[in-house]
């Protein structure tokens, strides 16, 4: 099958590698019909390089049709059409239990210290194989997958894998207050989401980027927007527009974006002088990322406000303002999306004819999945209104 696979930094190739198979009794595999490309990818593309093995195939945002099930599956048969969300969670054990996927037990990756496995994303996170490919084994068959409905186009549905529920938990952790104001920092695909899903909760939002095409499409839906570029002074502007106190609540859905850095890409660069084996301790504890957007949302939040983090910060010892937060009293909440959690709310609005989220209109660029690398380049730099981008693997 044709699959997109690392083989080294900014090095990402299609090509051809074993089919996917089923392994346990409890697995299902699926023909992939469109999977997208997600911000997270870019920090594999050249800052996780250490945790990456020439050959991975990456990707976590995949749906499709199911091609075969494994003994012991009951609730999934051949031909369903599914959605397969990021986290690899088993659905039964203490945290899944709890709505903590992301925390699953039974696939937690106790030698690196972090939460559950992932699809497509390195070492660190299991070394499952990726979504960006022809077909995508699925453990855990009878929880994990997300069943569809025929008819809506692919669009409608395959958002629920990551960029929709983590929104949806970013606006949830949120906690705007009725009548409140939510600033939204970054208008990417996750910053995007986010702010549909709090204009449809009926809350104001301000949205902040730096990319007038981003800025135009969030100004379309409601909200107001702020260039980065064009003021002084954000915290100031933020107040200027807030009674003078500042947004009730902030989604900081920008997050390291070591990409854009210079001096987090120029410490990347010399830690990748080092050998994998030295490096990877080092990169686990060491603080490198960009907290500008982080500091940024913690200067602009009202006392007593809340920051909740969407964008992925990778470094192990980032200084933290902990001065201001706790003189703010500021709340922070995060972590990486429980996407089980929250499926069975965001659905209905997926197969209501309305279409509320515009979800059928979100991604920017439809392509093949040979395209995958000059879309990988193009995404990071952020050329050609590359918002969103999915690619289409087989026919539906």
């Amino acid at each position: 099958m044709k699959a997109v696979t690392w083989q080294g930094p900014k090095d990402i190739r299609v090509e051809e590698v074993p089919d996917a198979a089923l392994v346990d009794p409890t697995d299902a595999v699926i023909r992939v019909t469109t999977t997208g490309l997600c911000g997270s990818d870019l920090h594999l593309y050249e800052p996780l390089a250490p945790f990456m093995t020439p050959g991975d195939i990456v990707g976590h945002e995949p749906m499709g049709v199911v091609e075969e099930v494994g003994g012991e599956v009951t609730g999934l048969s051949v031909g369903d059409r599914v959605v397969v969300p990021f986290n690899v969670a088993c659905g039964s054990c203490w945290m899944c239990e709890r709505g903590l996927h992301s925390q699953c037990e039974t696939t937690q990756n106790r030698q690196h210290g972090t939460g559950a496995s992932l699809f497509g994303y390195s070492q660190l996170y299991g070394s499952v194989p990726g979504g960006q490919a022809e077909f995508l084994r699925v453990p855990f068959a009878d929880f994990l997958p997300v069943k569809v409905p025929d008819g809506p186009p692919d669009d409608r549905f395959v958002f629920l894998s990551d960029v929709l529920p983590t929104a949806w938990q970013g606006v949830e952790y949120a906690d705007v207050p009725e009548g409140g104001t939510l600033l939204v920092m970054g208008a990417g695909p996750i910053g995007d989401m986010s702010t549909r899903i709090a204009l449809h909760r009926g809350h104001r939002v301000i949205v902040v980027d730096r990319v007038p095409e981003r800025l135009a499409r969030v100004g379309a839906l409601g909200a107001d927007t702020i260039d980065l570029d064009a003021v002084d002074d954000l915290a100031t502007e933020v107040r200027d527009r807030t009674s003078g106190r500042g947004a009730d609540s902030v989604i900081d859905a920008v997050g390291m974006e070591a990409h854009g850095n210079p001096v987090a890409a120029g410490a990347i660069k010399m830690m990748g002088l080092l050998p994998d084996a030295l490096m990877r301790p080092l990169m686990k504890k060491a603080g490198f990322d960009r907290l500008a957007a982080l500091h940024a949302s913690i200067e602009c939040v009202r006392r007593g406000g809340t920051v909740s983090l969407l964008g992925v910060y990778g470094g192990a010892a980032d200084p933290m303002p902990m001065l201001k937060l706790f003189d703010k009293q500021v709340q922070l909440r995060m972590g990486q999306a429980n996407v089980r959690a929250w499926t069975d709310d965001i659905l209905p609005l997926l197969v209501d004819d309305a279409d509320p989220l515009g979800t059928e209109s979100f991604a920017t660029h439809r392509l093949p999945l040979d395209d995958a690398p000059s879309a990988y380049a193009k995404f990071r730099d952020k050329q050609d209104g590359m918002i969103k981008v999915v690619f289409t693997p087989v026919a539906a």
